[in-house]
């Protein structure tokens, strides 16, 4: 018997809130700290994010090809409040009835997805950003481990060329996957970040990110 698909709603359910929550525990002096993103800082970061939840959430809905809804907010005054808001939208919007069944149009990946598989491209997309806005603040996600399964198993089918990664593109080229490495880390690596240059630093202690970033 072959093992029945796993709930991508509920795994993207799952990273989504825990995205929340992280980006809830930031500070008014957090917002210009870096971030694993090449060139972003937190602020900038939580605005990405909250276009793609916007931009998903449209694609669910059949208007993925309408630039407007992947545009980053303009008022990004109160991050927290804007980045929950669009991760609701997503959320509901993938809820609907029907939702996952539909084609998405995704114009950042040039093409029209089945909804599940589109769905897949958002959960992992979010567990990684999940790990960069920990990352950024010097603390570590709260992911259960199967999420984290389903998240390297999707991982694993992001297309790796040169032609699908670097500047431009949704991922960096992928890092090779040292022996022994955790899920988390072998999802990072595989869609090219480093988390050796990234180690949460210890409560109360001095912050140890690394000078360069990662795409």
């Amino acid at each position: 018997m072959t093992a029945p698909e796993p709930d991508i709603l509920a795994l993207d359910r799952i990273a989504v809130q825990e995205s929340v929550r992280l980006v809830a525990r930031a500070k008014d002096a957090d917002w210009g700290r870096d971030t694993p993103c090449a060139g972003w800082d937190l602020r900038r970061l939580v605005a990405h994010m909250a276009a793609q939840h916007h931009g998903f959430a449209a694609a669910a809905r059949g208007a993925g090809g309408e630039a407007a809804y992947w545009r980053e907010p303009e008022d990004m005054s109160e991050p927290g409040r804007t980045y929950r808001g669009a991760a609701t939208t997503a959320l509901a919007a993938f809820a609907e009835p029907g939702a996952i069944e539909r084609e998405f149009v995704l114009p950042e990946l040039g093409a029209t997805f089945p909804g599940r598989l589109a769905v897949g491209f958002h959960f992992v997309d979010h567990v990684v950003h999940a790990w960069d806005v920990a990352a950024a603040l010097g603390v570590g996600p709260h992911l259960p481990g199967h999420v984290l399964d389903a998240a390297v198993a999707v991982a694993r089918r992001v297309p790796a060329g040169p032609a699908d990664r670097g500047p431009g593109f949704a991922f960096a080229a992928p890092l090779g996957v040292p022996a022994g490495s955790d899920s988390l880390e072998e999802t990072l690596r595989l869609l090219g970040r480093d988390p050796q240059r990234w180690r949460p630093a210890a409560p109360g202690g001095p912050d140890r990110r690394a000078s360069r970033k990662e795409v």
